[in-house]
């Protein structure tokens, strides 16, 4: 079992200053006194602090932070992803990687082809020919050219795909600025689809959730510090 550090903070602090109640020795109470008082208070106050950073608090200015800058949160995910991760010349150098190892092979081989022959039939059929087929069974006397035309044109077009000029100008279009500039403005296009869906609940779970664990190591040194500094007060009073 996990032990919540904010909470284990508050009750040594407060424990404290119930046992220095039952101090008779007055330089040990005031030790346990003053220490549990400014470590609780250091410790609570830090802990207000961050139920503000997340909720909006009536009479208290800035509390609510991420719900008051909802707006500026969102701008500024989206400026980091695209000014970090999908800049110009990360995206360019990710293509130039990627065509190195470019092969359309696959996607021609899984492409269906029979929208082809059907334009090819209907256009046949449309011409001065179509008449005469006509007499031969019209449509149906084509439809045995289905299957060989289908193979021998997905044969041609995987041996024009791998041919050096058209890799070249494959690599070429991938390189100039309009294709990369319009990956760009698709991927801007998705962060903002996304972004728009979240809502100012959501956003607070996302970063209490990331940075719970620091927050609470936040209100434990404010027990410490705020601890020690009544030490050293109750020398001083």
């Amino acid at each position: 079992m996990r032990v919540d550090k904010s909470f284990l903070t508050n009750l040594i602090a407060f424990l404290s200053v119930v046992v220095s109640f039952f101090i008779y020795d007055n330089v040990i109470r005031d030790v346990l006194l003053y220490g549990g008082l400014f470590a609780l208070s250091g410790a609570i106050t830090n802990q207000l602090a961050i139920y503000m950073l997340f909720n909006k608090v009536p009479l208290l200015y800035g509390s609510g932070v991420i719900e008051e800058n909802f707006d500026k949160f969102k701008n500024s995910i989206k400026n980091l992803m695209i000014e970090q991760f999908f800049t110009k010349e990360a995206i360019e150098k990710f293509l130039k990687q990627e065509e190195k190892k470019l092969d359309l092979t696959p996607i021609v081989e899984k492409t269906d082809f029979n929208p082809a022959f059907d334009a090819l039939t209907k256009a046949v059929m449309g011409s001065n020919f179509g008449g005469m087929l006509g007499m031969f069974g019209g449509e149906k006397a084509l439809e045995g050219l289905r299957e060989p035309f289908v193979s021998k044109l997905k044969s041609s077009i995987i041996a024009i795909v791998n041919t050096e000029t058209f890799n070249e100008n494959i690599k070429k279009h991938i390189n100039t600025s309009g294709f990369s500039n319009d990956l760009i403005v698709k991927i801007e296009e998705i962060i903002d689809t996304r972004l728009n869906e979240l809502t100012p609940k959501m956003v607070n779970e996302i970063v209490q959730k990331l940075i719970k664990e620091h927050l609470g190591w936040l209100v434990l040194w404010g027990g410490v510090f705020g601890g020690i500094l009544g030490v050293i007060s109750s020398f001083l009073i």
